[in-house]
């Protein structure tokens, strides 16, 4: 199962859309700072999950979200 997902910086209120395979493992590696474009953007919340079956559906809907017709 792949996920695509939305954080929200606390800090900032500035969004962060990504894809994985284990959602938990990657928002706390975002939080502890192994990802170094939020490291000073920290701490960081989930806003939204989707489920696709297959990376390329994950991948796709990433890229949706990150354009401006997503962004609306």
């Amino acid at each position: 199962m792949w996920h695509t997902y939305v954080l929200i910086s606390l800090k900032d209120e500035n969004f962060y859309i990504g894809f994985t395979t284990d959602i938990n493992r990657r928002i706390k590696e975002h939080n502890s700072g192994k990802t170094k474009s939020l490291y000073n953007r920290r701490p960081l919340k989930l806003i939204h999950k989707e489920n696709f079956l297959t990376e390329i559906e994950a991948k796709k809907r990433e890229q949706f979200l990150k354009s401006g017709q997503g962004r609306k």
